[in-house]
């Protein structure tokens, strides 16, 4: 379905995750099968190509139940944990009103202003500058954000911030990626136990040693055993393949999650908070600065902003914030100053100096060569103990001083 504007996004959403939940269904379908093939070829080898998709649909047809179970399991544990799992991958910790008050009022006021019901606040501690929403129901959203975003954003750009990711659950955007999330990881993990599985021989060896296989086995002729010796290599072969492609297409349903959801938040923020620039600064200064460490890539699409991009741009989840920027200045009327640097950044440009710059100058004291480094003598002479010392080719100074002495034996 085509999103024309929010209302049809938001119904485009909700049509894109039931059809993404039942895609799940069907790339396990296509993983068992894959198994029973590569099963079949292990527990009997001298059958030709036909026999092996025959006996694997029979296979399906019995573990069909096993299937659906153990996917229906895995779709109620990420229903109910995957926050605690996010958590445990981020770090993210619950926090209150009284552990910070700017954070939750900020959020509070929001809420307020436009009838949305108060997620739960989050907190990474890491010097990362991102934020992400969570939660697949009412009860369930969380609005996470990091120590370093507060650090670096003031309370118009933080505000911002949190407007954007209200507009993420308000638009079903949030249930979307978790959804999304689920498929990669049940896929991926099932592609892993089975090349796993099937690469130690005998895991899967009686899984398909059946009655009617072994009276097939013995009532074959010896011409049809010579002429199958390629069947059980091309069975393998597709097995391998159904596998890799179901695998393929779990990580591909990243492109479901349309990126027009990421300029309907900037917009939603905007018209929360009625401050495009405050986005656009808040943009600015996230950006390539929102590396969380130790997260996934399934994490990192949830994020507002995700440096890592794909095979040319194709499979980037976030469009760049170039162009978020320049949409905000075009349909918002904000203004972009351009890439902002922080004080955080100062460390690393002075280390990455060329390394031959001037020492500093030595500190003035009674008894230090009064000379500029550079060849030239001071502009002002030093005062010390014994008169004045400019340099070598000041002249000593004779007879008592006409003022008091300044230095550490001085007259006080």
């Amino acid at each position: 379905m085509a999103a024309y504007g929010l209302y049809t996004h938001i119904a485009a959403n909700k049509t894109r995750s039931m059809l993404l939940l039942g895609g799940l269904f069907v790339l396990v379908y296509v993983m068992v099968y894959a198994g029973a093939l590569i099963a079949e070829v292990l527990s009997y080898g001298g059958a030709p190509a036909d026999y092996y998709l025959a006996a694997a649909a029979r296979d399906l047809i019995k573990a069909f139940p096993f299937a659906t179970g153990g996917t229906l399991l895995w779709i109620a544990i990420a229903y109910f944990f995957h926050q605690s799992i996010v958590d445990a991958v981020t770090g993210g910790e619950d926090v209150t009103r009284q552990q910070q008050p700017r954070l939750y009022n900020l959020l509070e006021n929001l809420c307020i202003s436009r009838g949305i019901p108060m997620p739960k606040l989050k907190i990474i501690e890491s010097e990362a500058l991102n934020a992400f929403a969570t939660g697949l129901n009412q009860r369930q959203y969380a609005v996470t954000v990091t120590t370093g975003l507060l650090a670096a954003l003031n309370d118009q750009e933080v505000e911002a911030v949190l407007g954007h990711e209200l507009t993420h659950i308000r638009n079903g955007d949030v249930q979307m990626m978790v959804i999304a999330v689920i498929i990669a990881g049940a896929v991926g993990f099932f592609a892993e136990l089975f090349f796993r599985s099937f690469t130690n021989f005998g895991y899967y060896g009686g899984y398909g040693r059946n009655s009617w296989s072994s009276s097939d086995s013995s009532s074959s002729s010896s011409d049809n055993r010579k002429s199958s010796g390629g069947g059980a290599v091309i069975v393998i072969i597709i097995a391998v393949a159904l596998i890799a492609l179901a695998w393929l297409l779990s990580q591909m349903v990243r492109l479901a999650l349309s990126r027009s959801r990421e300029y309907l938040a900037d917009a939603g923020s905007v018209e929360l908070t009625k401050n495009p620039d405050a986005m656009i600064s808040a943009l600015r200064k996230i950006e390539n600065r929102g590396e969380l460490p130790g997260a996934t890539s399934a994490v990192m699409e949830l994020c507002l902003d995700n440096p890592r991009e794909g095979f040319s741009d194709l499979f980037a989840t976030h469009p760049s914030v170039d162009a978020r920027v320049q949409a905000l200045v075009k349909f918002a009327g904000g203004h972009d100053p351009g890439p902002i640097a922080l004080p955080s950044d100062t460390p690393d440009d002075q280390t990455q100096g060329t390394g031959d710059q001037a020492p500093p100058p030595l500190p003035k004291g009674p008894w230090n060569d009064a000379t500029d480094p550079a060849g030239g003598a001071l502009p002002a002479p030093t005062s010390g103990p014994w008169g004045s010392s400019t340099g070598s080719s000041a002249e000593p100074s004779s007879g008592p001083p006409s003022g008091p002495l300044s230095g550490p034996w001085g007259r006080h």
